[in-house]
């Protein structure tokens, strides 16, 4: 009876990796291996996935006459003049009517557009529309059968650690394909550095480099739940983040309707503030004031003639609540402020030299993107 247990052992081992790997005890595991669910996933999602081409006129650096030998100019000739520029990113097919979603910068200001189809063929393309704020475009093919779109997710309903699946084409390789998980979720674009942008973006450890960008990120079901946007160099390096495609369906629908998308701001600059902050900053005897001891948005700058100086706001208030949502950090704020009416009075708590005050604000459209 002892000399079985460790073949009874081993067989329970060899069970478990069997439905790990999803076969059946008795197939013909050895004579065939079955597609992966990233295989079943990326069949599902890549005749949607196009590579786009871009051309624009920029204008030719001109040298500069001190640091060039006069012969040295004449062989040259006249460096005044236009040059093209070209560029190249991804994109994903997202209705039947050859609507393409893709990145802002990789089609903002381009005077030419060109579609590689999944198939190869190549098409020119038109820009609907960009919204530099979110990062995302809107390119329609402009003749012909619009190839199959991609089945979109619920960027919402995901968990970190669900598997996640980055198709483009990096470094103009086509069709290529990376896995990895959904590492973070709700990631601050303005953590990054990025303080013009407006994104919680989701943050994957799929391989996404230069040529990615306007891509799909897909999940295990085949279906894409974002738009990959950025890759993390230097320190850090190995860290993709993608746009959530619930927020990128949003914005792709205002574009078709509008051309543009209008976000409310209230002309604030604001820094998070928690217990701790407050207590560094209340120990310094030059402060001009003090802070309450508690998580919110701090007001460090308010812009002239905005919603917020009208509504009364000062520097070193601290936002507590907007509508019925406690204010946690700025960026709560912020997402408060997008999902707000323009021109509609919103309500805010905010504390003023330790008394709090109700403040209603307008939001009005963000100015400087036109």
């Amino acid at each position: 009876m002892r000399l079985l247990w460790p073949v009874l052992g081993r067989f329970v081992q060899f069970l478990l990796l069997v439905l790990a790997l999803g076969v059946a005890p008795g197939s013909a595991m050895a004579a065939e291996t079955p597609h992966s669910f990233v295989a079943d996933a990326v069949r599902r999602v890549a005749p949607s996935v196009v590579r786009i081409d871009t051309e624009r006129a920029v204008q030719r650096q001109a040298y500069d006459p001190t640091l060039i030998d006069p012969l040295l100019r004449d062989l040259l000739g006249d460096p005044i003049g236009m040059e093209r520029e070209r560029g190249q990113g991804s994109g994903v097919v997202i209705d039947g009517n050859g609507l393409i979603l893709t990145n802002a910068h990789v089609v903002e200001r381009v005077d030419e557009v060109s579609v590689t189809l999944a198939d190869g063929e190549q098409r020119d393309g038109r820009v609907v529309g960009t919204d530099p704020v979110t990062d995302l475009a809107l390119v329609r093919l402009d003749q012909g059968v619009s190839p199959a779109s991609a089945p979109l997710g619920d960027s919402e309903a995901l968990d970190v650690g669900d598997w996640a699946i980055a198709l483009g084409t990096p470094y103009g390789l086509e069709r290529t394909v990376t896995l990895g998980i959904v590492s973070s979720l709700h990631r601050n674009i303005s953590s990054l550095g990025f303080a013009d942008k407006r994104l919680d973006l989701i943050q994957t450890d799929a391989a996404i480099n230069p040529g990615n960008s306007g891509g799909p990120l897909v999940n295990a079901s085949g279906e894409v739940i974002g738009i990959n946007t950025l890759v993390r160099s230097g320190p850090g390096a190995g860290l993709g983040f993608a746009i959530p495609i619930n927020l990128a369906h949003r914005v792709a629908d205002q574009l078709v309707a509008e051309g543009q998308v209008v976000h409310p701001y209230l002309g604030l600059q604001l820094v998070p503030l928690t217990a701790r902050i407050a207590r560094e900053h209340n120990k310094d005897p030059n402060a001009l004031l003090q802070l309450p001891e508690r998580s919110g948005a701090l007001v460090q700058t308010v812009v002239p003639d905005s919603p917020a100086q009208k509504a009364g706001l000062h520097r070193g208030d601290v936002v507590i609540s907007a509508g019925e949502t406690v204010v946690v950090d700025p960026q709560s704020l912020l997402t408060e402020v997008d999902r707000a009416e323009l021109n509609t009075p919103l309500p805010l708590e905010v504390l003023r030299n330790g008394k709090s005050l109700q403040l209603s604000v307008k939001p009005a459209p963000l100015p400087g993107l036109g």
